[in-house]
């Protein structure tokens, strides 16, 4: 936890830190309340102690606050880990961005756009600036940073099924300079245990693969024994973090992260849409995953 924030710290290279955010402050979640849930009974919204999305009728106030905090926790973090070096001295993280998120393939640059108080529809953002932050939200979808070294470049995709479909990893990719490697994370979403959806969903994804080379041909040819089992009532389990590795394989990044990654659904510590939808609760709050650039000038 950092300064006090359902916050970790899931990697640090060169002047970039990949931060997780969950719902709740403690380590291990007290589950009395929620173990009195049922699924299939009405229950009330639960917003944890670190929802970031202003869309889920949330108060307004208290969520700008809890972005206000994560902002601060993360420059606590950057001035930590720099503080034994008397060689930089640190310049704290001037803001985050953040997107309204559509479930497209829409790339927002944030270095070629004004700083606005209305969030562009997007679902990725890319920046060369030091001294910011990109901020992806979700509730089991899956979240993605990329780093480039040369360049210092960053960014932050979301990607879920119908991003998955329409490209959203590979239009991302190409705002990045083709001839350098590009380092990849990806953060806490929904395991393939806990997706079942409809075939149509499987054949959607196939197809926007297809339509947006995604893949690999052998990929692709078998992209049902990749990347989903049969489930009961003729519906299927889907694995979105494994399709979202291999489609950043396929564009050439080098995926940091080792999959499985922590499960949204199973696992009380986070947000979860699903969840919500099952203990039929008109609300749950969001969780994000976030890359930030620090600024350093060197001392003296």
């Amino acid at each position: 936890m950092i300064n006090k924030l359902p916050m970790t710290l899931l990697a640090q290279i060169d002047d970039i830190a990949v931060f997780q955010t969950a719902a709740f402050l403690t380590d291990v979640v007290n589950d009395s309340e929620l173990n009195t849930q049922t699924i299939g009974q009405q229950n009330p919204a639960d917003y944890g102690d670190l929802n970031l999305g202003l869309h889920v009728n949330d108060d307004a106030a208290k969520v700008l606050h809890n972005r206000m905090c994560l902002l601060s926790g993360i420059n606590e973090s950057f001035s930590t880990s720099t503080s034994a070096s008397k060689q930089f001295q640190y310049v704290p993280i001037k803001r985050l961005h953040w997107v309204s998120q559509v479930h497209g393939n829409n790339v927002h640059d944030v270095d070629a756009t004004a700083l606005s108080m209305t969030p562009m529809a997007a679902d990725a953002m890319v920046s060369k600036q030091q001294g910011i932050g990109l901020a992806i939200m979700t509730a089991d979808c899956v979240p993605i940073v990329l780093y480039q070294p040369a360049t210092g470049q960053i960014a932050a995709i979301h990607a879920g099924w119908q991003g998955l479909a329409c490209g959203v990893i590979k239009t991302t990719v190409n705002r990045f300079d083709n001839t350098m490697p590009i380092k990849a994370w990806i953060g806490v979403c929904i395991s393939q245990a806990n997706y079942e959806v409809n075939t149509d969903v499987r054949d959607k994804l196939l197809a926007g693969c297809k339509e947006n080379q995604a893949l690999s041909e052998k990929q692709l040819d078998s992209f049902v024994a990749l990347f989903s089992i049969p489930s009961h009532d003729d519906k299927i389990k889907l694995d979105l973090p494994k399709l979202a590795a291999m489609q950043l394989e396929a564009a050439g990044m080098t995926i940091i992260t080792d999959l499985p990654v922590d499960c949204s659904y199973a696992d009380s510590h986070y947000y979860s849409y699903r969840r919500q939808t099952h203990l039929q609760q008109p609300a749950t709050g969001r969780m994000a995953l976030v890359i930030a650039r620090s600024a350093q000038s060197r001392d003296g």
